[in-house]
């Protein structure tokens, strides 16, 4: 256990906490210096919080020669816990149309479900400049979001943001699927083609070892032990 890791983990435990900032209105509503600080307010800090992480961690791990299995497989789950959290919760709150957050989440379960057979298959899918510029693109548009569930002003921007976002997430997950989808086919195909050839190469041994043993039907020797051996009369 690491920081680079520490702080993945950190990312993780922010998820409830920005959910219930979102949903409880008014719950976590107080004031600091004289400065009332709203339910909005807090989960844009947060929010902006767990997204610091995100970009500290992976420069560590790399920096410091860090990077971990755990790492490697915990950083995108809590990338994702974390987008699919605010967007869920700008949906029940009554801000974010429910199709835009099915679309987005919908492209990171593919986009992982993607990235696991490629693993499965010895390729790794590094993240693409598309879906680096659309992670900055969420982040910036749910933080936006974010305002305008009380500055009703900011929610026109806040739309248009969002419709960049879906824009760069059909374009990246179309360019991960073109780029790598056929190779991982073929591949599947191939190692497929050798299980086969192999299976049928065992199944013809073993016929012709059946052919070869004694017993087995088919020999010239089969039948002797019960022929009978003709004499003539009075030959004992």
């Amino acid at each position: 256990m690491n920081l680079p890791n520490s702080l993945t983990i950190l990312r993780i435990f922010f998820v409830p906490l920005l959910v219930a900032a979102l949903v409880e209105q008014n719950a976590f509503t107080f004031q600091i210096g004289g400065v009332r600080v709203t339910n909005e307010w807090l989960a844009l800090t947060i929010f902006l919080a767990a997204a610091g992480t995100d970009l500290l961690d992976g420069y560590l791990a790399r920096r410091w020669k860090q990077v971990t299995t755990i790492g490697t497989l915990l950083d995108p789950i809590a990338d994702k816990l974390l987008i699919s959290a605010a967007l869920i919760s700008l949906v029940e709150i009554g801000v974010l149309p429910g199709w835009m957050a099915i679309v987005i989440v919908a492209r990171e379960f593919a986009i992982s479900g993607l990235r696991s057979i490629a693993a499965a298959e010895g390729y790794t899918i590094k993240a693409s400049d598309l879906g680096k510029t659309k992670m900055a693109a969420q982040v910036a548009a749910i933080s936006i979001m974010l305002l305008s569930v009380r500055h009703r002003a900011l929610h026109t921007p806040a739309m248009l943001m969002m419709w960049a976002v879906i824009f760069f997430a059909v374009v990246s997950a179309v360019s991960y699927f073109r780029k790598f989808w056929h190779k991982i086919d073929e591949r599947v195909k191939r190692r497929r083609r050798r299980e086969l050839l192999a299976l049928e190469r065992r199944r013809q041994r073993e016929l012709m070892r059946q052919r070869g043993s004694p017993g087995g039907g088919g020999g010239r020797g089969a039948g002797l032990g019960t022929a009978r051996i003709w004499k003539p009369p009075g030959v004992n």
